[in-house]
């Protein structure tokens, strides 16, 4: 009751109506090349947020506004938002945008719509994320692409020729996405080791972190905790074998067979290694918010609230991956409350080290005064309350569905327990965290 009591009063001091998420669904996630090697990001959100709708039985008419994700565009349909509008069986009035925050995509598509709705530019929002790492643009050199574009403009066969005397042997390699950070020039695999190396954290650590995920994960799925979370798939080209569940969950974990595997990023003296970190993987997610009078006007039951959000960013060179240490103390502050008020606190899984040095982070009094200008750490993280379900290193990290994918097992999960409270937080490239603060009441 006193928890209740100080929420009614802080929601009474600000004056501000709630946001509403009253549903939210993802697509089953996969590996990479596996059961969705033959579908786009756009196929799986439209397939998403069509059955997000269905089961919702939301009146399309009332839906005013989509914020959708990719964090790695396709050529194809840069704007996946308005695609998602135009694919998905929405009211082609329906306005739309895309947002790209890499790894925390899809909270900044919840955010994004929040802000619109309280602004009252809307009542209802359909928002969430969508990647595939089965199907990533893979571009040209700019000398072939000049040299394509010059024969493009050539009027003779002899000059479409001559176009393509200056493109050499190594400019006719296909070029993937950018997996390096430019401002580094080190991938995120090779910052994860650099953080796991100068916070000591130990091989056998991250290898525990991992049994832990898969183990938990393995553990929801038998116990069918995510039956609501996940729609079933019908993938092409036979439309014949549903995907029912997460294909990346090691059923049968064993501690003893990740240290097995060979580091990756670092052969020699490295530590992070294919199994403690998280996998390419394909999938999406959507939610359905509103603003909370509205979510009664139309008679749903809320599964929570967006309480409030906040986000950070950081010297890449210094902790890349350190985002959901600077984020979370700015999300807590503005929700008027501590992480010891968090009945549940879920922190997206990119490598075992980041999480490792992330929760070492917010129990250090020497980190919140020289990082953050505090004079108290936020405190230690129970295990019982910590990514309870699992994370992204067991269940598959498709970079834009991933932040959906969490709120809405925090949301889930915290009606399950009785509890008032939870913390969805996630680095994301380029020195970036997302943290937001959801409220069962």
């Amino acid at each position: 009751m006193q928890s209740e009591s100080r929420s009614e009063s802080l929601r009474d001091s600000t004056n501000q109506k709630r946001i509403a998420l009253v549903a939210g669904l993802r697509t089953p996630f996969a590996k990479q090349g596996s059961v969705y090697q033959r579908m786009s990001a756009l196929d799986l959100g439209c397939l998403v947020v069509r059955e997000l709708c269905y089961r919702s039985a939301i009146d399309h008419r009332e839906i005013g506004l989509v914020v959708y994700g990719s964090a790695v565009p396709s050529p194809l349909a840069p704007n996946i938002a308005r695609e998602v509008v135009l694919g998905s069986g929405l009211p082609k009035t329906v306005e739309a945008f895309s947002v790209v925050r890499a790894c925390a995509t899809s909270f900044q598509a919840a955010t994004s719509a929040a802000e619109a709705i309280l602004a009252g530019q809307h009542d209802v929002a359909l928002v969430g994320g969508a990647d595939s790492a089965s199907d990533v643009p893979i571009t040209v050199s700019k000398a072939l692409a000049s040299a394509l574009l010059a024969a493009q403009k050539a009027r003779s066969f002899r000059d479409k020729i001559r176009a393509f005397s200056h493109v050499a042997l190594q400019d006719l390699v296909p070029s993937p996405p950018a997996l390096r950070e430019r401002s580094t020039g080190l991938t995120m695999g090779e910052h994860a080791e650099k953080m796991a190396k100068e916070a000591g954290v130990t091989r056998a650590e991250q290898d525990a972190f991992a049994h832990r995920s898969h183990r938990l994960a393995a553990a929801a799925w038998q116990a069918r905790l995510f039956d609501a979370e996940v729609m079933h798939v019908l993938p092409p080209p036979a439309f014949d074998s549903p995907v029912v569940q997460d294909n990346l969950v090691r059923f049968d974990s064993a501690l003893e067979s990740y240290g097995k595997l060979a580091p990756v990023f670092d052969r020699s003296h490295g530590s992070v290694t294919a199994g403690n970190s998280s996998p390419l993987s394909d999938g999406a997610s959507a939610l359905l918010l509103m603003h909370e009078e509205k979510a009664h006007a139309l008679g749903y039951v809320p599964l929570g609230y967006l309480r409030s959000w906040a986000y950070a960013a950081l010297d890449p060179a210094d902790g890349l991956l350190m985002g959901p240490a600077y984020a979370s103390p700015l999300a807590l502050d503005r929700a008027g409350l501590s992480l010891a008020d968090m009945d549940l606190v879920d922190m997206h899984e990119a490598f075992a080290a980041q999480v490792i040095c992330n929760r070492k982070a917010f129990a250090s009094r020497r980190f919140a005064e020289e990082k953050l200008g505090r004079s108290r750490p936020l405190g230690e993280i129970d295990d019982d309350r910590f990514n309870v379900r699992g994370g992204s290193i067991s269940l598959g990290h498709p970079f834009a569905a991933t932040g959906a994918r969490m709120m809405l097992t925090v949301l889930h999960e915290l009606k399950r327990r009785g509890g008032q409270f939870g913390l969805a937080t996630a680095c994301a490239a380029g020195g970036l965290g997302a943290a937001v603060v959801l409220e069962v009441a």
